[in-house]
């Protein structure tokens, strides 16, 4: 089993910046690929930005720019550094993980518990 664990969420001002970390464990040496989903109140989780072991990079249009994801595959985690927040990325943020890009893009076999990011405008 592989556990996943998020940190770095909050509470920022408009055009402010964050980074979320999650650690993984357990069988984390079988995840290639690690990524963020989010949910916002109301709405549907969707997928944010996602990489894969060897640093291939995914992220949703209304992202790019702004949030970079990076990982330590020695260290098991990933990272989102968010810069230029804005209110509308308010949501709960969750790690996923899985065995392939394809497979953490789409449909993730992990799940960390979620962190909570607020944007005040």
């Amino acid at each position: 089993q592989v556990q996943l664990v998020e940190s770095g969420g909050g509470l920022v001002q408009a055009g402010g910046s964050l980074r979320l970390s999650c650690a993984a464990s357990g069988r984390a040496f079988s995840l290639n690929a690690m990524g963020w989903f989010r949910q916002a109140p109301g709405k549907e989780r969707e997928f944010v930005a996602a990489i894969s072991r060897d640093i291939i990079t995914s992220y949703r249009d209304s992202v790019k720019g702004r949030f970079a994801i990076s990982r330590d595959n020695i260290k098991n985690t990933v990272y989102l550094q968010m810069n230029s927040l804005m209110p509308e990325d308010t949501a709960l943020y969750y790690c996923a993980a899985g065995t392939s890009f394809r497979e953490v893009i789409t449909e993730p076999n992990y799940w960390g518990q979620g962190t909570q990011v607020t944007v005040s405008s």
